[in-house]
């Protein structure tokens, strides 16, 4: 198969090349503080390391095991999983200082010694519980197990001595040359954690009654004994407390600080995920929404130092990694370059801007732009990518009403800016609007503010929304102009522009009825969100300028921009309509809904009618599936069908939701007449219609025009597919069969202008089909049955321009098509010959399947988890993958990564 001459593989592969966001179901935590790298393992068995930002490394183990301890090795990048060399499960691991052995505490109770870097295990030293309880007095044996190992401690100061924790708490100084037991430290309380002070005099353990105890490393007893709650009695602490796990560290100034996670009474906060830091008078505990796995400071690991003077704390959450930054006063958290949890609120959609113009880049990033900056501390390794060639960014639509604005130019996924939909709007739990009630107590707010202990929200993971109906349905935005549509779950559709100044201001707002008091209907399903009575302050960046309610209020299915007329289309389960946002008044209000709908997506429009309907239709496919039965034997015969396609039943014309309105389209183009061209609106619908509308648009297109001010639209072709299926996606294609440039790349010289000259053509994709008809007299001119030859259906579709690996400056348009199969098929246009064929995503990842996302280059996104995108490429040149280097002590084969 060849393009124009060209192999088809030099313009197209597919490459997975870069996960982006947030690890699903993290497991476990690992620093190395020579190379300045983090590693996190999670619960499917993946490892994945990151440095500098551009820095990653990915492995995955064969089995999809739960990866439960990291350790770093020095002068290498690696990991390990010990659960196959021992009887019990490993609990904890130790990299003595001396690099050449590693210790491993397990459930059992035993310690193993493993020499490095070939992982032989070293016979007969290996330090069992019965050697350990031969050193313990009498009264503490009880004849009682020690429990699982929590903690491997090396002495700061005597390389080879270990301090040993066991869950009872008990706590050993084991000299691991004489194999012998220096000190026992006779712990009380279930053991959670140990740390060393630097000197080694001293060390501090953690317990499960939330008390933490200090010890000298030559007294068998504590020196000190605290409660890390001081308004809570220590003798009631057993009950009140869960466990927390500590670190304690040497004076950023003076006083020492001490960090430890937990520790929270359970009766009153046993909900609560927190981390504490203090130092001095300074106290404040860091109140996350998911749970702690693990965390690390960032300090110094110089031995001449005399404290470790942490810089910063990094917390591994369940959903999320925060980084509190502990030089600067107050602890503020920082912002991250990359691992931001992309579910912060469920994605609801996306979608993907190429080669964003420098300016509006620059105010992007100016509107999102924190107060303060500061450095991110993990800054290990070198990111060799060469610099992005053009800016691309990522809009992902949440559950809450927010949209994010994502840097996708290179590996690392970095959140840019974040605009909130929520103040247009009143809800419920929304008290800006609510003046103070004369109940509201001072006294009671001052309370609240000396709170003990004095917790603060962290973090950006809110699974939780005020509403709803906030949830973001499509998003579109003009590059150009800098307008951006946004459309949501209760029929709302907002038009917003960016501004480089704060606004007070109140949004207008219009209501379409797409019903266009149609009788018979009545919406059971929820209602309009209540814009806001009063003018609401709007930060810099995009603002709100018109909202156009859709009536009734159902989810927005599909939506479209066309800043050079000044128009955005929008469809619901109900129909589409057309708005003139310039002057302020629709244009059109079609319905779409079939007589006899009467669902409509969100709720039923009669209860009544649904179930005679839904009774009705059963009756009519069991008829329908008797009779085909016994007709099709005699018949399948004579019937003219290729051996290779498949039957294709036709669908019912009074389905439920054959109202949905698919998807939309402007374009420029001959609809009237082969002679005069002008703007169209294009509509697909579940149920195989297909509405094109001629547009009078003043100053416009080259037909005689009405001379008059305003927009007017006129029905000028339907079309129905032959079996109804749903229309996902439609374009115009010029004369060269190119896909018409966008809103005022050809005004501005941006693009070529599109070839008037001869015959346009439109490219409706179904379900089941792909088909180009003529322009203007809509004549079928090829198809390719998708479904008849591959037994799948389209789910995806996408016009994307993929480049010559070889030849330089040299393009063509394809087709890619993703499947409910999870595979991509490739097509030529306009002729429609199939090119090539990629398995991508498993045809069990529904939700993979559904989020995907196109680029123009060739490149896309889909989920893979709640938290993260799979990026791949269909081009042989455009690719985003890591780039990296370690420089290492020791040099390795494979030192770098690519």
């Amino acid at each position: 198969m060849a393009l124009n001459g060209l192999s088809v593989s030099l313009f197209t592969s597919l490459f997975q090349t870069v996960e982006h966001g947030f690890p699903h179901q993290p497991s476990s935590l690992a620093f190395d503080p020579r190379l300045q790298i983090m590693a996190i393992g999670t619960k499917s068995g993946a490892v994945k390391i990151y440095g500098a930002p551009g820095v990653e490394f990915t492995g995955l183990h064969k089995d999809t095991a739960a990866v439960t301890q990291i350790q770093f090795l020095p002068a290498q990048v690696s990991w390990g999983m010990m659960h196959y060399l021992f009887t019990s499960r490993v609990t904890v691991l130790l990299l003595l200082g001396s690099c050449d052995l590693l210790c491993v505490g397990t459930e059992g109770g035993g310690v193993h010694f493993l020499d490095l870097p070939r992982l032989s295990l070293r016979e007969n030293q290996s330090l069992l519980q019965d050697q350990v309880i031969q050193s313990l007095p009498d009264d503490y044996r009880c004849g009682k197990s020690l429990g699982p190992v929590e903690s491997l401690q090396e002495h700061p100061q005597q390389p080879g001595v270990i301090l040993i924790g066991y869950s009872r708490g008990l706590v050993v100084l084991w000299d691991l040359s004489t194999r012998h037991v220096d000190h026992v430290f006779l712990g009380k309380q279930q053991l959670e954690s140990l740390v060393w002070e630097r000197s080694g005099k001293s060390f501090v353990s953690s317990h499960n009654d939330g008390g933490y105890s200090v010890w000298a490393s030559d007294e068998c007893s504590p020196v000190m004994v605290v409660p890390t709650d001081y308004t809570v009695h220590a003798t009631l602490s057993m009950l009140l407390y869960p466990p927390p796990s500590c670190w304690l560290f040497g004076p950023l100034s003076s006083a020492p600080m001490l960090l430890y996670s937990g520790g929270m009474p359970r009766a009153s906060y046993g909900d609560r995920h927190c981390l504490t830091v203090q130092q001095d008078k300074e106290h404040v505990t860091l109140d996350f929404t998911s749970r702690v796995i693990d965390f690390f400071t960032i300090h110094s690991v110089e031995r001449e130092q005399e404290f470790d003077e942490p810089s910063a704390v990094v917390v591994l959450l369940d959903e999320e990694l925060v980084v509190v930054d502990l030089h600067t006063p107050g602890w503020p958290t920082l912002p991250t370059p990359y691992l931001a949890p992309l579910h912060s609120s469920a994605i609801t959609c996306s979608c993907h801007v190429s080669s964003v113009p420098p300016k509006l880049w620059d105010r992007v990033l100016q509107a999102g732009r924190a107060q303060r900056q500061a450095p991110w501390p993990i800054c290990g390794g070198k990111n060799l990518a060469p610099s992005a060639k053009q800016q691309e960014l990522l809009l992902t639509g949440h559950e809450d009403g927010t949209v994010r604005f994502w840097d996708a130019s290179g590996v690392a996924l970095t959140p840019i800016y974040k605009l909130s939909t929520a103040g247009v709007f009143h809800t419920d739990c929304d008290p800006a609007d609510d003046p103070q009630g004369p109940d509201d107590d001072p006294d009671d707010r001052r309370e609240e503010e000396d709170e003990w202990p004095p917790f603060r929200k962290v973090g950006c993971f809110d699974p939780y929304s005020d509403d709803p109906r906030l949830g973001i349905q499509k998003i579109t935005l003009c590059k150009y102009s800098n307008k951006l549509v946004v459309a949501g779950t209760a029929g709302q559709v907002l038009i917003l522009a960016l501004s480089d100044e704060r606004s007070d201001h109140q949004v207008e707002v219009s209501v379409v009825d797409l019903l266009q008091d149609r009788e018979g209907f009545t919406w059971k399903g929820h209602g309009r969100l209540d814009p806001r009575a009063r003018p609401g302050p709007f930060p810099p960046g995009f603002q709100p300028q018109l909202l156009v309610q859709c009536m009734p209020p159902a989810s927005v299915t599909a939506v479209t921009l066309h800043a050079e007329w000044h128009l955005v289309a929008f469809g619901t389960s109900h129909g589409f309509g057309l708005f003139d946002y310039q002057r302020r008044s629709a244009v059109l209000a079609r319905c779409t809904l079939h007589p006899n709908d009467s669902l409509a997506m969100e709720g039923p429009l009669s209860r009544v009618k649904s179930l005679k309907k839904s009774l009705r239709q059963s009756f009519r496919r069991i008829r329908k599936s008797r009779v085909s039965g016994k007709k099709f034997q005699p018949a399948h015969n004579q019937e003219d069908v290729a051996p290779v396609q498949r039957r294709i039943e036709p669908r019912s014309a009074d389905d439920s939701l054959s109202g949905v309105v698919r998807c939309l389209c402007f374009a420029d183009t001959f609809l009237r007449d082969g002679t005069h061209h002008g703007p169209t609106l294009w509509a697909g619908t579940n149920s195989g219609s297909v509405y094109a509308y001629a547009l009078e648009v003043p100053g416009v297109g080259s037909g005689p025009g009405r001379g008059g001010d305003s927009v007017e639209a006129l029905l000028g072709k339907e079309i129905q597919l032959m079996h109804r299926a749903p229309v996902v996606w439609i374009c115009v294609l010029d004369g060269r069969g190119r896909p018409l440039p966008e809103p005022y790349e050809a005004s501005r010289d941006l693009a070529a202008a599109p070839d008037m000259s001869t015959a346009h053509s439109v490219l409706i994709a179904s379900e089941e089909q792909l088909k180009v008809f003529s322009l203007p007299k809509v004549s079928a001119k090829t198809k390719f049955k998708l479904t008849a030859h591959e037994g799948c259906r389209v789910r995806r579709v996408a016009l994307v321009a993929l480049s010559s690996a070889v030849q330089e400056d040299y393009s063509e348009h394809t087709l890619v098509c993703l499947t409910n199969l999870g595979d991509m098929h490739l097509f030529n246009v306009p002729a429609l010959r199939p090119q090539v064929r990629y398995d991508c995503i498993r045809k069990e990842d529904i939700s993979g399947i559904a989020s995907c996302v196109f680029t123009k280059t060739g490149q896309g996104f889909y989920l893979i988890s709640p938290s993260e995108y799979e990026r791949f490429s269909l081009s042989a040149k455009v690719i985003t993958e890591p780039l990296c280097s370690l420089q290492l002590d020791r040099p390795l084969e494979h030192a770098s990564a690519r």
